[in-house]
């Protein structure tokens, strides 16, 4: 991905992965981003990743012990969600999307925590930002890594950003060390001891380029075809114009209808224009963005748009495998490096500054802090048949109501209080809504 050709022989080689993927960071976050730009399939398949790892957000519950202190939290965290973003341009889903996105392209996402006059706010920051070339041995088992402070422990104890702006072209200002507690750094280590980052399209890369080239080709080559229509061949010399009609140039543009029999001067052929094509085209075609897709992790469909050959068990299969994946990628990777981290900010922020009262935090603290995450919920294939077998599930003691409601993407403690209060409207205006209505009574005895 980022050398651009293809090299295999008894001398390839792969080194340390870290170090690897730090040499390479560059160009192929230059490429990377470049066919998300220009690529149409690059960009579904991105687009179809971040829409189904974040969606419209990932929403975190309070596990706490203390119900008012849950409730408060809960309340606070729905108002506060909608101002996170330190920039004001959209809300924590939007945050949330773009380091996604980024994490995906550039193989490297940064959050910045920042603390406000308004409260606690966030801020994403590109991979460049995170200074690459610092990379130095600090001292009593102290070292830094392309940016990455570590302590003598390993645990990582501060990030070194550079002060860009985004009008910057260049700037020669020296990196400033943050302590890791404001920093939220979003990666997908593909190895042991992967300090940065890799994007997620470094093995497709060269194939999406060759798929760029050969659709340049084809629509090269269709062009050619139609530039020419036929030749006449005089072949002694002497034949006159063969067809009646209007000449410019030397282009006939009339005298030769549909239907029509013309009989040629002696001495006078003539040969249709037939340029070769490439053989199967369409087939190789179609196998290199199965590759694609198979590179970034997607269903086929996702990738093309394209479902004229699926039927709904494919379809199905398709989709519980890339289930299992986004559902890794969210309990491994965003939650996380993102989600926990950023709701026990939130917390320690909200009850230190006495905006929710817990008297024994200090006591209790990761009481408190811990809480579970609900991630949007995947659409289903079947919506029936998905349901009954959920209601199958739970009747025969295979999984709970909590586990079913959680598989949605919601909170099974909200959704109970509105069921209680929409059943309670119910009863107080006279609704049935949900309840089959009374059978008539028959008048004959069987």
């Amino acid at each position: 991905g980022a050398s651009g050709g293809r090299r295999f022989d008894r001398g390839a080689h792969f080194g340390t992965t870290s170090t690897e993927a730090l040499a390479a960071a560059g160009p192929m976050r230059s490429r990377a981003r470049y066919f998300f730009a220009n690529n149409a399939h690059a960009r579904s398949g991105v687009e179809a990743l971040v829409t189904n790892l974040v969606g419209t957000g990932i929403t975190p519950a309070s596990t706490a012990a203390n119900p008012e202190a849950r409730a408060a939290l809960a309340a606070l965290w729905a108002t506060w969600q909608n101002v996170a973003d330190a920039d004001g341009r959209t809300d924590l889903a939007g945050v949330l999307a773009s380091i996604v996105r980024a994490m995906i392209l550039d193989g490297d996402a940064i959050l910045h925590l920042i603390e406000t006059t308004r409260g606690l706010r966030v801020r994403a920051l590109p991979a460049e930002q995170l200074d690459e070339a610092k990379t130095l041995d600090l001292g009593d088992g102290r070292y830094i890594v392309a940016g990455v402070e570590f302590a003598a422990d390993g645990t990582r104890a501060a990030y070194w950003i550079l002060p860009a702006k985004p009008t910057d072209v260049v700037t020669y200002a020296p990196s400033i060390r943050i302590p890791a507690a404001d920093i939220l750094h979003l990666s997908a280590p593909v190895g042991i001891g992967q300090v940065r980052g890799v994007s997620w399209l470094a093995p497709v890369l060269l194939r999406l380029a060759e798929i760029d080239g050969l659709d340049d080709a084809l629509l090269t080559g269709f062009k050619v075809a139609a530039l020419h229509a036929g030749f006449l061949i005089d072949q002694n010399g002497e034949a006159g114009l063969p067809y009646d009609g209007d000449q410019q140039g030397s282009i006939l543009t009339s005298g030769l209808e549909p239907g029509t029999l013309k009989r040629l001067p002696p001495g006078m052929d003539i040969r249709f224009n037939a340029p070769a094509q490439a053989q199967q085209s369409t087939e190789y075609l179609q196998a290199q963005l199965r590759a694609v897709a198979a590179g970034l992790g997607v269903p086929e469909h996702m990738l093309t748009g394209d479902v004229s050959r699926a039927n709904y068990s494919s379809l199905r299969a398709a989709l519980i495998t890339f289930r299992a994946r986004i559902e890794s990628l969210q309990y491994t990777i965003l939650i996380p490096q993102i989600m926990r981290p950023l709701w026990e900010r939130f917390v320690m922020s909200a009850i230190l500054s006495g905006r929710v009262t817990a008297s024994d935090f200090e006591s209790n603290m990761a009481d408190y802090l811990s809480a579970e995450f609900y991630p949007p919920a995947i659409p289903f294939v079947d919506p029936v048949k998905d349901v009954q077998a959920t209601k199958e599930a739970i009747a025969a003691g295979l999984m709970s109501r909590r586990q079913a409601v959680s598989a949605l993407g919601f909170n099974i403690e909200d959704l109970d209080s509105e069921i209680a209060a929409d059943r309670e409207r119910e009863a107080a205006l006279g609704l049935t809504f949900g309840q089959p209505p009374n059978a008539p009574e028959s008048d004959n005895d069987d």
